[in-house]
């Protein structure tokens, strides 16, 4: 008999991504997969991609302080509680896994009521507030930093970092060399600087580029609309600005990456074993959480960390140097993580909870 298996998450693509990392692996072991989310959330346009059977549901904002729209919302909240009852009487899953965003909570809430395991996913160090209050109801969480287990009920909860698509692991270094006209054997630096690109990171690559191209190449993911035409014929170095389905072959090329800190790039980059040069956005531009998860992945010893307020020609070079000369040391420790295989530490935690409620 088909087990089933819903899964929610929406907001961000970080609520998403992960679960799509998932797909292959829960169909080889035999589940129907559908998904609950938003009509007009993120989680839509790149799920029905995947052509899984999607079901929309009221969301309301959850919000920590007070403001008039917290009574609108409510009401959204109990109409999304009620149409997840009617998605669950339907469809009868076996389980709900849970990736976070506000569009969860109402799901996670109703499949406990019916008692359908709940099964939840924590990206970030410190849990989001969807996450937060789902925690009780929750049978099992999987969560992605070691220090968030002192944020988590320790009996139900498993390190296992966050799922990864596999096809970043079919990327071909060679083809990888040809898209950027590398035609020598000299290491290669990546720069990741996120879809809207760093402007600070940008222009200190640049300015380092007659030092780094001495001994390097350079392929610089500089973000949209930073292109300079002016740079484009400088030998070693090329630009582009964003990359999608060539990015496991520029990944595969990589001896260093130089990158910001989100959390899913940060399981991407420890995944595929890429010593690498974290530059984590300032509290100014953030809420800290690319600070912490950056300051984890060089306590854990997988990352050399440079601070936007000290980054310079000088810090960048400095930190290249010596990731190069490291290289080896840091590949150890990414071997010996207990955060890589996550697909396979988050299926484990999964398979566990169905067998649970078959027996």
């Amino acid at each position: 008999m088909m087990k089933k298996i819903i899964m929610t998450g929406g907001g961000t693509a970080g609520h998403v991504t992960p679960n799509i990392a998932l797909l292959s692996s829960l169909r080889k072991e035999g589940f129907s997969v559908y998904y609950v989310g938003t009509k007009d959330g993120i989680e839509r346009q790149l799920i029905e991609k995947e052509n899984i059977p999607y079901y929309t549901i009221k969301a309301g904002k959850l919000r920590r302080y007070l403001d008039v729209k917290n009574i609108t919302d409510i009401a959204k909240i109990s109409q999304g509680f009620m149409q997840s009852l009617a998605i669950l009487n339907k469809l009868k899953p076996d389980i709900l896994f849970s990736k976070g965003g506000f569009v969860s909570s109402p799901l996670v809430w109703a499949a406990w009521s019916k008692r359908i395991p709940v099964v939840l996913h924590e990206s970030d160090i410190t849990p989001g507030l969807a996450n937060k209050i789902a925690l009780p109801f929750a049978k099992n969480i999987c969560y992605s930093f070691p220090e968030t287990i002192k944020f988590l009920p320790k009996d139900k909860s498993k390190l296992t970092g966050i799922p990864v698509r596999e096809t970043l692991f079919t990327g071909n270094e060679v083809f990888g060399r040809k898209l950027c006209s590398f035609h020598d054997k000299k290491p290669i630096i990546v720069i990741i600087g996120g879809s809207l690109g760093s402007q600070i990171l940008n222009k200190t690559i640049r300015q380092s580029l007659d030092t780094l191209l001495e001994n390097h190449h350079i392929c610089h993911i500089c973000g949209q609309g930073n292109i300079e035409k002016n740079l484009n014929n400088i030998p070693g170095y090329k630009q582009f600005e964003y990359i999608s389905d060539e990015l496991p072959h520029i990944f595969a090329m990589a001896n260093i990456v130089v990158s910001r800190a989100g959390a899913t790039t940060l399981n991407e980059i420890l995944a595929l074993k890429k010593p690498n040069i974290l530059i984590p956005l300032s509290r100014q531009a953030s809420r800290g959480d690319q600070i912490l998860n950056a300051e984890s992945y060089k306590k854990q010893g997988f990352s050399y960390v440079v601070e936007e307020e000290t980054l310079n020609e000088e810090t960048l070079i400095n930190a290249i140097n010596h990731v190069s000369s490291k290289e080896k040391e840091y590949i150890a420790k990414m071997e010996a993580s207990a955060m890589t295989n996550a697909i396979e530490k988050v299926m484990e935690v999964i398979c566990h909870n169905v067998k649970d409620t078959a027996k």
